[in-house]
């Protein structure tokens, strides 16, 4: 057994809370207008009205986004809001980035996508690890 892998609990948890914070801050953008973004993706050029089914897009993903990144973060229902959140960031990809500039992320700005898409994914699989109030509520319901 390697002696770092006695840490991974601890850099699982690290990962997580580092991961919803970065995600927290796509719906701090979206729902709280913080930090400012120039314009949304998928707005027309000019600061001209985004169409209705884009603006209830950009709603419903900035409340994934602030509420899951939240509950990610404390790591309350880390498994099934992980999930969620993976299967957002796949939407995004290919709803937002890939009409953009096709299928290779590096083209058409779709990395962090990818990216928070298969790190929650891997939490969804491998759970909250260490610092989740998971494992608190795990344990009361162990003990009754």
């Amino acid at each position: 057994m390697n002696n770092l892998t006695k840490y991974a609990p601890q850099m699982r948890g690290l990962l997580r809370i580092v991961a919803a914070l970065l995600f927290l801050e796509h719906g701090t953008q979206k729902l709280l207008h913080f930090p400012a973004m120039a314009m949304p993706a998928g707005a027309p050029p000019g600061g001209g009205e985004m169409p209705s089914y884009m603006a209830t897009m950009f709603l419903i993903g900035g409340i994934l986004e602030l509420v899951g990144g939240a509950a990610v973060l404390l790591g309350l229902f880390t498994r099934p809001v992980a999930f969620i959140l993976a299967g957002e960031c796949a939407v995004i990809f290919w709803m937002m980035h890939v009409p953009m500039g096709g299928i290779f992320p590096i083209l058409n700005g779709g990395e962090s996508a990818v990216l928070f898409c298969f790190t929650f994914l891997y939490l969804a699989f491998a759970g909250p690890g260490a610092f989740a109030i998971d494992n608190l509520l795990e344990r009361k319901t162990a003990a009754d």
